[in-house]
Formats: structure tokens, sequence, C-alpha cells
């Protein structure tokens, strides 16, 4: 697994849970369930029959695929929750649903693929739950009543009095802490820029002033799931990015992944994990198999329901919280990310939904939300009818999801063959691009654009789809990007650009008038929105 420093990526979990409440109620009124399968009707691998019950089916080299039908699901109702994706253009990257250890839905959008990595965010504080659940086991923690200056006796801790001095693991599992991290979007994560510009990340934690008596209030926390991974070292002598590869990653046949690390090397821990969506349902299986996997148990059962059971009200994401887990007064559970992401674990119904996204802040609860009626279109315990109209109807969206219908391009204005070969160098900016070059020839339904960055030079074009479909390519970075674009009017180019590793989704509006291009980009995930130039060469 890779490690990638906590500086490339940015961005934490959180919503007002009136926007939830909100785009939840909007959602209803127009899509009854939600997702499923993505194979054409003849090519679809049935499930073995397992998945209707008996023993589990362990997906540990990969998934059996299944129609909906044949696991009670009404692939009808799951084709409703498509169309807004289409319809909104909503940057969805991924839709996965699993029943009875079956994939009864895959869907994916430009860039997105099943083999890309995506950061989860904040899912990642639920797989840390896990870690701490499976040290435990292992006897390298007592339990969730141990103190938390215990585990750092070597520490001097400021701000020490009786309530710091009662703070549990529990309570940091909880975020009850009481320390006052002022961390979250409530803030504006000000804490947070505070712990990472210190020079002791754990330090700057543990001596933060009290705030509530420990586990009386729900307060979120990033820094205390920063603070857990330290104690997973702590106590197992391992870091945390090791010990989740031998058991947990491993186990479960995860072999792909990264995972960002603070400044001394070790996980950040409230976020900046990254993996398949395949691998995400894989954690999710886990639990609905109360932590057993293939005849191994990976986490004990008592961890799965303790750490999955509604412990303290919450009053944002979702109803209540548990070790590190959202818990629904829906009879779910789930880890949710910044920019929408879940892992959806419906016990009653044996399913594990999982959404990538790069969502707006005012939209990401909507990847929550498909979660939630993914679940409503099962709607029996056996196999329905075969519907093979049903299953060929929401193949047919899939496809179009994955692979727009190109549009008729537009013949180019006179302003693209001026701009086209020139490269323009430019102003400070928050990508810090050096210079950029579009090549534009008539009649093909896709531009190059060559992007130098500092101290590499130029990259290999990126393709621009013309035709209003996205183009994805790979950056030196790594990165995955997907670009189209279009002349708005006969000065203007708009250059639309979804992003993975770290879902970006935003556009670049550029206005070229002689030697300058006046550069305007807006990014809705993180809320980017700067303005600077760009000079041409002569």
């Amino acid at each position: 697994m890779g490690a990638l420093r906590a500086g490339e990526g940015k961005g934490l979990s959180m919503l007002a849970k009136k926007v939830h409440d909100t785009l939840r109620f909007l959602v209803w009124i127009s899509v009854v369930a939600a997702l499923t399968v993505a194979l054409a009707a003849g090519l679809v691998q049935t499930a073995p029959a397992a998945a209707q019950g008996g023993d589990p089916i362990w997906p540990t080299a990969g998934w059996p695929v299944s129609t909906p039908e044949e696991q009670g699901i009404d692939s009808e109702a799951l084709l409703k929750v498509l169309n807004p994706i289409q319809q909104q253009e909503l940057n969805i990257n991924s839709l996965t649903v699993v029943r009875n250890g079956a994939v009864v839905m895959d869907v994916y959008q430009p860039p997105a693929g099943p083999d890309e990595l995506h950061l989860i965010y904040s899912c990642t504080k639920s797989v840390v739950s896990i870690l701490i659940g499976i040290a435990i086991e292992q006897g390298h923690i007592a339990g969730v009543d141990q103190r938390l200056v215990d585990f750092f006796p070597e520490r001097a801790i400021a701000n020490l009095d009786a309530a710091k001095e009662s703070i549990t693991l529990e309570d940091v599992l909880l975020m009850a802490s009481g320390l006052d991290c002022q961390d979250s979007y409530l803030y504006n994560w000000r804490g947070l820029r505070a712990m990472r510009a210190s020079d002791d990340w754990l330090q700057a934690m543990l001596d933060l002033p009290m705030r509530d008596e420990p586990g009386t209030r729900f307060e979120y926390c990033n820094g205390g799931t920063y603070v857990l991974s330290r104690i997973l070292e702590a106590t197992t002598g391992m870091e945390t990015i090791a010990f989740a590869e031998q058991y947990l990653f491993g186990p479960l046949g995860i072999t792909d992944s990264s995972w960002q690390v603070d400044p001394v090397g070790g996980a950040i821990a409230w976020g900046g994990l990254a993996l398949r969506p395949h691998d995400m349902a894989k954690i999710g299986y886990l639990y609905l198999n109360g932590g057993e996997w293939d005849g191994e148990q990976i986490v004990s059962p008592e961890w799965v329901a303790a750490s999955s059971e509604y412990r303290i009200d919450s009053g944002t994401l979702d109803d209540g919280y548990g070790y590190q887990w959202w818990v629904s007064n829906d009879d779910y559970y789930a880890a949710l990310g910044y920019g929408g992401q879940v892992i959806l674990v419906k016990p009653e119904l044996n399913m594990v939904v999982v959404v990538t996204s790069g969502l707006s802040t005012a939209q990401y609860s909507m990847a929550q939300m498909l979660a939630e009626y993914a679940v409503k279109a099962a709607v029996s315990d056996e196999p329905l009818p075969p519907n093979p109209e049903g299953v060929a109807a929401l193949d047919a969206m899939i496809q179009a999801l994955a692979s727009p219908e190109p549009e008729d391009v537009a013949a180019l204005p006179e302003m693209a063959h001026t701009v086209s070969g020139r490269t323009y160098t430019l102003s400070e900016n928050v990508w810090q691009m050096e210079a950029i070059r579009f090549d534009f020839e008539d009649g093909l339904p896709e531009a190059q654009l060559t992007i130098t960055w500092p101290g590499e030079g130029e990259v290999e074009p990126q393709p621009v789809g013309l035709d209003g479909s996205f183009r994805a390519s790979r950056m030196r970075s790594g990165m995955v990007i997907g670009l189209r674009g279009n002349w708005r009017d006969e000065n203007v180019f708009e250059l639309y650009f979804r992003t993975l590793v770290e879902p970006m989704d935003g556009v670049f509006t550029i206005r070229f008038e002689g030697d300058t291009a006046s550069i305007w980009l807006r990014e809705h995930v993180n809320g980017m929105d700067e303005q600077f130039t760009g000079t041409a060469d002569s």
C-alpha cells in the first residue's frame, strides 16, 4: 500500500443536518428506490445458491454477480434512482449494491472505474474503529474503559485536570472526549489546521483544554481519531498502516490501497484512506457477517455489535453514533465521508451499499440517500420472478452513465485557431500550474491540454472531450482526471474537470483576449474559487 503525504489531500466529513433532511425529502418525492446490476441480459453471471441462504459467500478474490431479482430486489424500482443522477449530472463516481454476498449493481461514471482508488475521507474512521477492535481482541488493549492518559505515560500533558484524567478510550471512540478540539465543519476546521501546524500533532491534541465532561456530549473531533491511531501504534508496536495491511486488508483480499500520512509517517486516521469501491464493500460485508471472513474471526462479533450500536445522539449526519460508525433510526449503520462517500450496512436485509462521489456540500448528503433508497428496492427475502426487460432497461441506463451518447461537435470559433498551440504562462494559482497549452483541430471530437508543473516541465497532453463526454487520463502524480469542454462564445472556453483519487468537480472559465487569458476556477467539492491570468508566448 502506498502512503501519501498529509498535505496532498484535503477534506473532512460532516454536513448540516438541515441540508441532509431537506435533500432526503426531495429525493423521496422523485425516487422510489436505488441502484443495481450493470451487466447485459445473457451476460449476467449468476451468484451461487448460497447467496440466497446457507453459508456466506466470501469475495476475497472478487465478488460474484447476480441479477437483482435473483436476490429479491426489484430492478425496475432500482432504475428510478438513476434518473436524477443523469438528469442533474450528479458527480456520483460509483454505486455498488451487494445483497446475500453478490453484487447486484455496479455503476461508474467517468473518470471512475472499478479498478480506480477513491479517497474515502471520514469513512476511514470506521476502519480505524475496526483496527481498535482487533487490537483489543489480540490483547494489546485491555478494553474501552482504559484511560486516555494511561496510553501515553511518558508525556507531560497540559491543562490536566480531573476531567481530562477521566477520559476513556470509549469517550474518544464516541466523539465525546470533552476536549475542545473545534476541528469540524462547524468551526471551519480551525482546530484541525492548528493541530497540523504544530510540531507534534499528538501533543497538540493531548494538550487541548476541556470543554465538557467526558462522555456527556457528542462533538465531532477529527483529531480524536488521529489519537486513536497513535493509541494503536503505542499498544501494538506497529504502524497503523502496517497493522491494517496484516490483520484487516490482507485477510479480506484488499491488495491495492493508499493512506495519507502525518509528518512522522503515521496514518492521519481521520481520513486519507483510498480504496476501490468493491473493497469498501468488503469492509461493510465483514461487519454484516459479525466480523468473520472465510472461517477466520477478523474482529470479534462483540466489537461489531458494540461499535455499530446507537450509543450517543449525534444530531448531525445521522441520528446517532457508535464507535466511529454513524447509526440511523432506520435500522442501518454507515461509514460516511466528505464529498459523498458511503458504506451502508443493512443487517436485516443482508445488504451493503457503497457510494463514492465528488459532490458539493449542498449536494453530498444525496449520496447517503441513494444508499438509503437502494435498500428499499429489496422487496423479498426470496428470489423474484425473472424480469429481463427490467434488467435490460437498467443496464441501458448504467451504460449511458458510463459512456454517454456523444453530442454533435460544434464548429471551432476563430479564437480556437488563434490560441491553439500557444503556451500561456500562468500567474500564481492554487493548483500551482506554471503554464498551459491547448491544441484544437477542426472536426475532431476532442482537444488536447498540456500542463507545465513546477520541476516537471510539460507532461503528456490530456484529452479534453468536445462532444459532451469526459475523457479520462492519468496525470503524472497518479491522479485520474476527466476533462470535457466547450466554447461558450467566440472568446470563452469552459473546461470542466472531475478527478480521482481525491474527488474534485469544477470548471475553468477561460476568456482569451489578445495575448492574455483570464481564468476563473470554481471547484465545487472543496469550495475553491480563484481568478488568475495567463500570458501567451510571443
